[in-house]
């Protein structure tokens, strides 16, 4: 399905590169109606997904290769969003009505070009984005993030149970090292220092954080972990043992991701039945 590329050299980019292409994958499948489905995710739909990150691709392409060009673009996006704009508007009047698969084929070779883009760049390299500047490595795993959360919302409206991957080590410890700006973004002091951090990783193995303590503590699988940072789940909705009401406080607000402050989902907004597909 996918034309041949050079496989990334940098670990983070050959990642990104699979989570694009498991998302793909995915979305290849979907028929028309599929492509229509609405998620729980503000209703948005695979299309909607796709045309998310797509739109995003691009941004990052133009960052990469003009960052000027980058920063005007940004600016004009920023007073959209001021004046009640919605992201998902933005998407759909870019590009109009684009079918599902040639949408999929479109954002293909965007996110090969990116890819092959910030493999080649040092690792350290900074990069404009909708805010401060980012290394390259950073910019990688956030675009990583990206992916990951919205495919969630398209297995989701599919009602199919998501297989783990080690990937989410990438996300999981984006998340633990939000923790801090989680509370600055809201103006609010941290309650205590980072909890204890354990994750059960895809292959039964355990991620850890943070210094053990007795009473600050959050374990669990790392997919529900990274679904609640996400903002995907309330934590309500995940198999997460919190302990301590700094873990408590952490992940009724944890936001791993750029921009102002954003209320995750209510428990049981977005909890899904994966007894089959949707008819």
């Amino acid at each position: 399905m996918n034309p041949p590329v050079t496989p990334p050299a940098t670990p983070i980019c050959a990642d990104l590169l699979d989570e694009y292409r498991e998302l793909d994958a995915l979305c290849a499948g979907l028929d028309p109606a599929q492509w229509r489905l609405r998620s729980a995710f503000h209703g948005w739909s695979a299309w909607d997904e796709v045309a998310h990150l797509c739109y995003f691709e691009e941004a990052a392409l133009l960052a990469l290769a003009d960052a000027p060009a980058f920063e005007a673009e940004a600016r004009v996006l920023g007073d959209l969003m001021a004046a009640g704009g919605q992201i998902s508007a933005v998407a759909r009047t870019h590009f109009g009505a684009v079918d599902g698969a040639a949408l999929l084929a479109r954002w293909r070779t965007r996110y090969e070009a990116l890819v092959q883009g910030l493999d080649a760049l040092d690792p350290r390299a900074r990069l404009p984005w909708y805010g401060p500047t980012m290394s390259a490595r950073s910019f990688a795993t956030a675009r990583l993030m990206e992916t990951w959360a919205h495919g969630q919302d398209v297995w989701d409206v599919l009602r199919r149970p998501r297989p783990g991957s080690a990937r989410l080590r990438h996300i999981a410890h984006l998340g633990v090292t939000t923790f801090g700006w989680t509370f600055a973004n809201r103006g609010l002091a941290p309650p205590g220092p980072l909890p204890r951090v354990e994750l059960q990783a895809p292959d039964g193995s355990t991620w850890a954080w943070g210094e053990a303590t007795a009473d600050a503590a959050v374990r669990g699988a790392a997919q529900d972990f990274c679904l609640v940072v996400t903002h995907r789940r309330h934590v309500q909705d995940t198999g997460l043992e919190l302990r301590g009401d700094v873990a408590r406080q952490w992940m009724a607000l944890a936001q791993c991701f750029a921009g102002p402050p954003s209320d995750g989902p209510a428990p049981g907004e977005r909890r899904v039945d994966f007894g089959g597909a949707p008819a």
